[in-house]
């Protein structure tokens, strides 16, 4: 009898614990909501992580920089609808800038303001001109060995209202608008706020999608995280 007994409590305790268990699944269920929807709601209208893997800014922002984007002030877009928020600022000449390619919006570029809708753009000798006026440029990066190249000219190009005219800093490396035009001010995401992280490897390797070669590659970052990391850049304001 007493091994009856013993075996009438087990189902007992059970179904006197499954009424505990079931506000606390509940508990973290409505937890884990909250944290989500908290997640989806700052990166989606306040920032934004992002990984820089061209050199096209280098000088300021450097191959394999992981970035935090502020995209509250530039008017963000409700996901899934054609609605923006109201922007709190407008971009200005000398801000850097993340936003989409205008030839693929797929795509997210990250460049410096040249010049906004109305100016006068041009370059004479590597001399940035707007409006008529040299830009002191201490950012821009040239190749400067004279048997790889010769200064640059540009004729002069007035930006529409509504655009922008944007240029990479690693000026001899660039895809900007030089090369395909100007950008939509609505195409704009946000801004660069600071590196969160930078690890040195080169542009093919943060580029490569052969499966078999990032595996490989992203093994070696936890090898070499301490020796590879950019320990100087990191919590570094831009």
């Amino acid at each position: 009898m007493p091994h009856a007994a013993e075996a009438l409590l087990l189902p007992r305790e059970a179904a006197s614990a499954a009424p505990h268990r079931a506000p606390r699944v509940r508990w973290l269920l409505k937890k884990a909501l909250v944290i989500l929807i908290c997640w989806f709601f700052v990166r989606t209208f306040i920032g934004e992580a992002a990984l820089v893997p061209t050199s096209s800014m280098e000088g300021t922002i450097l191959v394999g920089d992981h970035i935090l984007m502020n995209k509250l002030m530039y008017g963000p877009q409700v996901p899934f609808t054609d609605w923006r928020l109201p922007a709190f600022r407008n971009v200005a000449r000398r801000e850097i800038i993340a936003f989409y390619y205008p030839r693929d919006p797929q795509m997210i570029f990250l460049k410096r303001v040249a010049a906004v809708g109305g100016d006068r753009v041009e370059i004479r000798d590597d001399v940035l001109y707007v409006n008529d006026a040299p830009v002191h440029e201490p950012y821009a990066q040239f190749d400067r060995r004279p048997w790889k190249r010769h200064p640059e000219n540009m004729r002069a190009r007035v930006v529409p209202q509504g655009h922008l005219f944007v240029l990479g800093d690693n000026r001899d490396n660039s895809d900007d608008s030089r090369y395909w035009g100007t950008v939509p001010v609505e195409n704009v995401i946000g801004e660069p706020l600071l590196v969160y992280w930078s690890y040195d490897a080169p542009t093919s390797a943060w580029l490569d999608r052969d499966p078999g070669r990032q595996i490989h590659f992203y093994g070696s970052i936890v090898t070499n995280l301490f020796a590879r990391t950019r320990w100087s850049r990191t919590g570094f304001m831009l």
